[in-house]
């Protein structure tokens, strides 16, 4: 892939995009008709739900969306919060959270077996959600215009938008093609995952986060 311009850095980010995928595939088929990273899709399904929709879930996408904002304000006000530091341990700190929470779904499914509707999976799903609020605003904050690792609508759109205008190069179209691959292989080994266990697709996107973020240490920024 390197050939293709996708570098270290990228191939990381990439391996967080499938673990979100493993993650909305566990919250949308697991937990009850909500996405704990895709937003968009929160907002459309509680309006479904606020208008009485047959089946339209309310209380999962509603805690999706509030935990995914805390997750994002948190980890904002970490990074702001050590922006004037030599080492910028607001994102260790946020890692560390990001991680700590999907432990956190990750025991609470293992411990409680989740059904959809009630309080185990409201939990769980508000834990994912606010880990991947955290997710997005590390990675924004630290520039992933290409591989965003959770939303990936502009990374698509941007990607054809650019092309088609000529404006893009090779390497940022091959990442952003590896981005929209990397979610759906995420998605297709959270599904099948689920068929065993809820809590063990939760355990491997856990353990994917934990070895990626232990292999991309930042420098020290200059004093």
């Amino acid at each position: 892939m390197r050939g293709l311009g996708v570098d270290e850095r990228a191939r990381r980010l990439l391996a967080l995009t499938c673990a979100t995928g493993m993650v909305d595939a566990v919250a949308f088929l697991g937990l009850g008709q909500a996405f704990c990273a895709m937003q968009t899709g929160n907002v459309a399904f509680l309006g479904f739900g606020v208008a009485g929709a047959d089946g339209a879930p309310v209380a999962a996408p509603l805690t999706a969306l509030c935990a995914f904002v805390a997750g994002g304000v948190a980890a904002a006000l970490l990074l702001r919060a050590s922006a004037t530091a030599s080492v910028p341990r607001g994102v260790a700190a946020a890692v560390a959270a990001e991680i700590g929470l999907l432990a956190l779904a990750t025991a609470v499914a293992a411990a409680s077996d989740p059904r959809a509707g009630d309080t185990a999976a409201l939990l769980t799903i508000a834990a994912l959600a606010a880990a991947m609020g955290l997710r997005t605003t590390i990675v924004r904050g630290r520039g992933g215009a290409n591989v965003a690792t959770t939303v990936l609508n502009l990374t698509a759109i941007g990607g054809a938008a650019a092309a088609g205008a000529g404006l893009a190069s090779g390497a940022d179209l091959a990442q952003r093609a590896a981005a929209l691959l990397a979610l759906l292989l995420g998605a297709v080994v959270g599904a099948l995952l689920l068929e065993a266990a809820l809590w063990l697709p939760l355990a491997l996107a856990t353990a994917v986060t934990l070895a990626t973020h232990a292999l991309d240490r930042p420098a020290p920024a200059p004093a």
